[in-house]
């Protein structure tokens, strides 16, 4: 008999509505001694207003997970695509009257 043990492998369900994601252009994270809270936002363009569309809460130690997880996967896209540039490049939008 063989002293190795079977890891129990762990089942993920998606439903259809959350498949779908959500579109956010804006995240603001907080956090308290026990938790971090990510609000994922979005801002609509030329407006001053936005509306939370997701609040994730998890463990310190989990957010750290996280951030090892995206970094890993953002060096991955940059070197498949190139580097993403932070600046932000604000361009007036031409706008087309309807006749």
């Amino acid at each position: 008999m063989s002293d190795t043990k079977k890891q129990p492998s762990l089942e993920i369900q998606l439903d259809n509505d959350v498949a779908q994601g959500t579109y956010a252009n804006l995240a603001i994270v907080n956090h308290t001694d026990a938790e971090v809270t990510l609000d994922f936002i979005y801002v609509q363009p030329q407006e001053l207003k936005g509306k939370v569309r997701s609040r994730i809460i998890v463990s310190p130690r989990h957010a750290k997970r996280l951030l090892h997880a995206l970094k890993e996967n953002i060096e991955r896209y940059e070197q498949a695509f190139g580097e993403i540039p932070l600046e932000v490049r604000r361009e007036p939008a031409e706008v087309t009257p309807y006749h």
